[in-house]
């Protein structure tokens, strides 16, 4: 089965910038979209961006502008850049995939924006 690893949270000040990565256990970017959602600590989780098959993205309106999607085939690996982060980031960040019909979910990684 796929599975997914998140790298790259931590603390950072408001409007800095973190660098994200999901790194897939096969090659599977190529073809497959590629999700990102986060949850703060008592909310639920909701949608940050998306990359489809044919490199298409999506943001939602908190973000757009501010983060990145992007993907490295050659790698098996997606990548969210984050910048001008702001204490509302401050969230778990994990990426999923489909496959063979159902979600794949990496463990996340903490994202902390803090002076």
């Amino acid at each position: 089965q796929v599975q997914l690893v998140e790298s790259g949270g931590g603390l950072v000040q408001p409007g800095g910038s973190l660098r994200l990565s999901c790194a897939a256990s096969i090659n599977i970017f190529s073809i497959n979209g590629v999700y990102w959602h986060r949850q703060a600590a008592g909310k639920e989780r909701e949608f940050v961006a998306s990359l489809n098959g044919g490199g298409i993205t999506n943001y939602s309106d908190s973000v757009k502008g501010r983060f990145t999607i992007s993907r490295d085939n050659a790698k098996n690996t997606v990548h969210l850049q984050m910048n001008s982060l702001k204490p509302e980031d401050t969230a778990v960040y994990r990426c999923a995939t489909i496959w063979r019909g159902g979600s794949i979910w990496g463990q996340g990684t903490q994202v902390t924006v803090s002076s």
